[in-house]
């Protein structure tokens, strides 16, 4: 790897126009006033990093599930999985991923498996980390299903700034683990909720990596992790 690889990353394409729409911008606040300008030259640096698009390497164990966003864990918690999803009525063990505007917020599956529902549901937008976020906010939901039949949801909940949900899968798709499946605009929160007897392998506050770290093992049977906070 480059150092120069460390710094510039490359940037999805989704972020282009509005990479050019800041670009634009500053030029105008230069001919304004040359300090504008530089505050311009910031907020562009800033939007290029947003959407930045890094490589990762995601490990490929039969049974794990990877985080499919950057961020803190925020909450771990049973819940009830979208109704729009028809996954029952029954509790799950979600475990919430919140990302601030300076995380990269593409998205990646989780696991393995086929996408047997998609749907999208407007909503609020209150600060994606509280809890009521999961159930009033906008989102749009993922059901995958696994090779043995189990399925995992993984939801995508707007934020306080986040005004645009992207998803690129549609229903019937087949995600490989840490595959991109979509992107929130501009800070927000990903749920993942774990099939019944699957403990998760990170705890509240623990920094995420999309597609690398290791949520939880489906094949395993370590209880939940306790983590101590320095």
């Amino acid at each position: 790897m480059r150092m120069t690889d460390t710094f510039i990353e490359p940037m999805h394409p989704e972020g282009r126009r509005f990479v050019g729409v800041f670009a634009v911008a500053t030029l105008v606040l230069f001919l304004i006033w040359a300090p504008l300008g530089w505050l311009g030259l910031g907020a562009t640096v800033w939007c290029y990093y947003f959407f930045r698009d890094p490589v990762r390497a995601t490990p490929v164990r039969d049974g794990l599930v990877v985080s499919p966003a950057d961020g803190i864990v925020s909450l771990i918690e049973p819940a009830v999985p979208p109704a729009e999803l028809g996954l029952g009525p029954e509790a799950l063990t979600r475990v919430s991923v919140f990302m601030s505007v300076f995380n990269c917020h593409v998205n990646r599956a989780p696991v393995e498996g086929t996408v047997t529902a998609v749907a999208y549901r407007p909503g609020r937008f209150f600060n994606a980390s509280l809890d009521k976020a999961s159930t009033d906010n906008e989102r749009n939901s993922l059901a995958i299903r696994l090779p043995d039949g189990r399925q995992i949801a993984v939801v995508q909940i707007a934020g306080l700034v986040a005004r645009r949900i992207v998803c690129w899968v549609d229903k019937g798709a087949y995600l490989r683990t840490g595959e991109r499946f979509g992107l929130i605009r501009f800070g927000s929160r990903l749920d993942v909720y774990l099939p019944e007897g699957v403990a998760p392998l990170v705890a509240v506050g623990q920094t995420m990596v999309a597609g690398e770290t290791v949520l939880a093992d489906l094949a395993g049977d370590e209880p939940p992790r306790r983590a101590r906070v320095e």
